[in-house]
């Protein structure tokens, strides 16, 4: 046994009631900070659908694969929400207004309009299919209090997974049901009335204003 003096401590003991030496604490550097409207319009559409947002400033969103659109003014778009007809998601951009329908849909826009019967008038109504872009318009819950004037956004926002319910034409895949998306020609058949009812609505007024002016 060895012995042990007092006031001694044996070779690698610690002393006894003497602070440890602090260490300098590291601290973690934040990264850099993202812009708050640019990280919120492409994260969310990102995160929630899935959609990849072109151009960030300002976001595009492409057509012709998640979703085709049918583009008409926005007169026109708002006498046409108040119909008792089901549609998808719906933007406004400005004085045009955008309705969201399944993928491959534009193709078929000239088509039902002459089944129609409204092939050859006038309607401003378009579709935009592969290689067409819209506005990205800025995530549900979003401040607008800074967004530009005309800035695009959502009257009906998407959902996750709201490419299966968007208007399409029936067929096979589209069986009936509480699951069947709206019927692409149902909306086809609306939107070119009410396209029709705005652009005589247009013309109405300055009839009127002529015949006063030689009355």
């Amino acid at each position: 046994m060895t012995a042990t003096c007092p006031g001694l401590r044996p070779a690698g003991t610690p002393p006894q009631n003497v602070a440890p030496t602090a260490r300098p604490v590291a601290r973690a550097v934040p990264g850099p900070r993202t812009p708050p409207g640019e990280e919120t319009c492409a994260g969310w559409y990102e995160r929630v659908l899935g959609w990849t947002v072109l151009d960030p400033a300002p976001g595009r969103l492409a057509t012709g694969t998640r979703f085709d659109v049918l583009e008409l003014p926005s007169d026109a778009g708002a006498a046409l929400l108040r119909r008792p007809v089901p549609t998808g998601p719906v933007a406004l951009a400005g004085c045009r207004m955008h309705f969201l329908v399944a993928a491959g849909g534009a193709e078929e826009l000239d088509g039902l309009l002459d089944w129609l019967e409204w092939g050859g008038v006038a309607l401003d109504l378009v579709a935009l299919g592969t290689g067409g872009r819209i506005s990205a318009p800025a995530p549900p819950g979003t401040s607008l209090g800074k967004s530009p004037r005309g800035a695009a956004v959502w009257l009906r926002p998407p959902e996750q997974g709201c490419e299966a319910l968007l208007p399409a034409l029936p067929g096979p895949g589209r069986v009936g049901g509480p699951a069947r998306g709206p019927d692409l020609v149902r909306l086809v058949a609306a939107a070119a009335t009410e396209c029709h009812r705005a652009r005589l609505r247009r013309r109405t007024p300055l009839r009127e204003t002529a015949g006063q002016r030689f009355s």
